[in-house]
């Protein structure tokens, strides 16, 4: 398969530059990446270059995340959703697709709450409606003394920000623990959503326990679950591919 050309670009978004990759045609289908990650993580979850060959992918790096560098006024997962419907409206794309990761997919639970008529389907995978203890004393960790050398060289390969943007997210990390509206959605929050949903998740997710995912699953109307064994956080998706392709469909 030839591989289709990538388009690296930038938008003016309310307080930022926000860095966005376009490739293929077809249906625009949004690919949202998880916290301290970016765009190009995709290439590590899906063969990106089949996606490319049936919808047209966008691609951003969020506020702060990869050549995104800046958080502007301040760093929240609702202002990425709020980012990323700016950038629709700059593309003229009314409705989309969209797979979330992580921080993608809680993005996407913002956006889809926030404009429900712009997304059709999506798949959010280790999303959550609220931070549990079990995920706060994880973020608490989040600092620069206790990144390995290894961690450090992953970053700094994602960031070309440098070291500082690289110690700005992991310090939004260690304050999402004492966070308490941060992502705060009831069931008649998640009851408004209308796009077609697919919630995935690892059964050991060490951050989002599997009740929480099953929660998601009951609140929003029509979606379906995903539960992969023997999963963590980053479940290899690799695997469940098709899967995702004939939900979004």
């Amino acid at each position: 398969m030839t591989s289709a050309p990538v388009m690296t670009r930038t938008a003016s978004v309310g307080d930022i530059a926000l860095a966005y990759q376009l490739r293929g045609d077809g249906p625009p289908l949004l690919l949202l990446h998880g916290f301290t990650g970016c765009g190009d993580d995709f290439v590590h979850f899906f063969d990106v270059d089949a996606l490319a060959s049936d919808y047209q992918l966008i691609v951003p790096d969020l506020r702060g995340h990869g050549r995104t560098a800046s958080i502007g006024a301040g760093f929240s997962h609702r202002q990425c959703a709020v980012d990323v419907l700016a950038l629709l409206d700059l593309l003229g794309i009314d409705r989309c697709r969209a797979i979330g990761l992580s921080l993608g997919g809680n993005t996407l639970l913002h956006l889809a709450t926030l404009a429900p008529d712009r997304v059709d389907a999506m798949v959010c995978v280790s999303a959550t409606s609220h931070f549990p203890d079990s995920a706060r004393a994880i973020m608490r960790t989040m600092t620069e003394e206790s990144r390995s050398t290894d961690e450090w060289a992953a970053m700094r390969q994602r960031h070309p920000g440098g070291d500082e943007q690289i110690r700005t997210l992991w310090r939004i990390a260690r304050g999402f623990a004492d966070s308490r509206d941060e992502m705060s959605f009831t069931a008649n929050d998640l009851a408004t959503i209308t796009a077609r949903t697919l919630v995935v998740a690892g059964d050991r997710d060490p951050l989002y326990p599997l009740s929480i995912t099953i929660d998601l699953f009951r609140a929003i109307p029509g979606a379906s679950l995903l539960v992969l064994p023997n999963a963590g956080h980053t479940p290899p998706l690799h695997s469940v591919a098709p899967l995702l392709s004939q939900h979004l469909r």
